[in-house]
C-alpha cells in the first residue's frame, strides 16, 4: 500500500485549504469591525440594564408589599392604629419644615 498521493490530490487540499483559510478570515474580520463589537457591547449593557432593572423591580414591590402589609389588614382595610400615628408625625413634620421656611424668609 503506497500512501503516496497525486499531484491532483495534492493541488485539490490546497485549493480546500485556501478555501477554509479565506472564510476563517472574513469571520475574523466580522467579529473584528468596529460595528460588531460595538453591536455586542451594547447587547452586553442591554442585558445588563434589563437584569439590574429587574431586579430593582423585584426590590421595589417586595417593599411596598411589606409596607402595605404592615398599614392594612388581610381584607384590604387600613390599620387605624399603625396609620393615624404616621400621618401625625407626617403632618408634623410637614408642619416644622413650612414653618422654618417662613422664619428664613422674613
Amino acid at each position: 500500500m503506497s500512501d503516496a498521493r497525486t499531484p491532483a490530490q495534492i493541488e485539490a487540499d490546497i485549493v480546500r485549504r485556501r478555501e477554509q483559510l479565506a472564510v476563517t478570515l472574513d469571520e475574523i474580520g466580522i467579529r473584528m469591525h468596529p460595528k460588531t463589537i460595538i453591536g455586542d457591547a451594547k447587547a452586553k449593557v442591554a442585558a445588563q440594564v434589563d437584569h439590574t432593572a429587574g431586579r430593582a423591580f423585584v426590590a421595589v414591590n417586595r417593599v411596598v408589599s411589606d409596607v402595605k402589609a404592615r398599614f392594612t389588614h388581610d381584607d384590604g382595610a387600613p390599620r387605624l392604629e399603625r396609620v393615624v400615628p404616621v400621618a401625625v408625625v407626617a403632618v408634623a413634620v410637614i408642619g416644622l419644615l413650612v414653618s422654618s421656611s417662613r422664619r428664613h424668609k422674613d
